[in-house]
């Protein structure tokens, strides 16, 4: 676990696991979450690559600006920490608001994008019907403390199996670091951000990654993704909801490494 200073006013939480000579793989986690996302992961994950789970500004242990929250902003917070930890390019792995990063990352730097894993992930949060409603009904409301029933309301929503009890623990709680405004900074930022135009750019190798009981990211938006970004493909998991790193991490490292053995 490290600490890293990467602009004046963001100081980045992560955890970096393997061998600094590996492929080097950075993994992008979703709203409210940290890099303990990727607990059940890092694990599993091969020993010989170079993996860095990082907890974006606002979230986790991560400074919390009062502003900064657009996509392009965790994209250039996260080319800051690369340079700082000698990375000139990476597989980047993003689940949900993650995707959205990585998605803007791949355009803005696509010299330094070996390949992308998007997990869960939309084709556009602008005019997204699940995320109005979020917002609507639960985002754009809260305030300082947020009551914990809606914080694991929200984790759980975004469950078709169950996992760990100890690991939702973690996620709950680390969603709980987080003040009000920066639920609302987040998310409201992500919604307004529309890569639609922009995805044709991306030459990265591309791997989707989708639970078919995804309540949040649809069907038609993978195949939307797939259109539009020329070099992609699709793995749908069956019976899993929006967050298959979390419900079925062992099948998740499996199809990880083999994206990477083709990129």
């Amino acid at each position: 676990m490290s600490t890293m200073q990467v602009s004046k006013a963001v100081k980045l939480d992560f955890v970096r696991e393997g061998w600094r000579s590996g492929v080097p793989v950075l993994l992008l986690h979703g709203y409210t979450d940290s890099r303990r996302s990727y607990d059940r992961v890092l694990v599993r994950m091969s020993k010989s690559l170079n993996a860095v789970a990082v907890s974006q500004r606002g979230h986790g242990d991560s400074d919390r600006p009062l502003e900064g929250y657009d996509p392009a902003d965790f994209a250039a917070d996260l080319i800051r920490l690369m340079d700082q930890l000698s990375i000139p390019e990476a597989v980047i792995i993003g689940h949900s608001m993650g995707g959205t990063v990585a998605q803007r990352f791949a355009i803005d730097y696509p010299l330094r994008t070996l390949g992308l894993v998007l997990v869960g992930s939309f084709f556009t949060l602008h005019g997204h019907p699940a995320v109005q409603e979020l917002w609507d009904s639960t985002v754009s409301k809260l305030s300082d403390p947020i009551d914990p029933a809606i914080i694991r309301d929200f984790q759980q929503s975004t469950l078709a199996q169950p996992v760990p009890q100890a690991f939702f623990e973690t996620i709950v709680n680390e969603s709980a670091k987080l003040p009000a405004r920066v639920w609302k900074a987040a998310l409201h930022a992500m919604m307004n951000a529309d890569l639609r135009k922009d995805l044709r750019k991306i030459q990265a190798p591309t791997r989707l990654i989708w639970g078919d009981r995804d309540t949040f990211a649809s069907d038609a938006e993978q195949l939307a993704l797939l259109d539009a970004i020329p070099n992609s493909k699709l793995t749908i998991y069956q019976g899993v909801g929006h967050s298959p790193q979390w419900e079925d991490p062992s099948r998740f490292v499996n199809d990880v490494l083999e994206f990477m053995a083709e990129v």
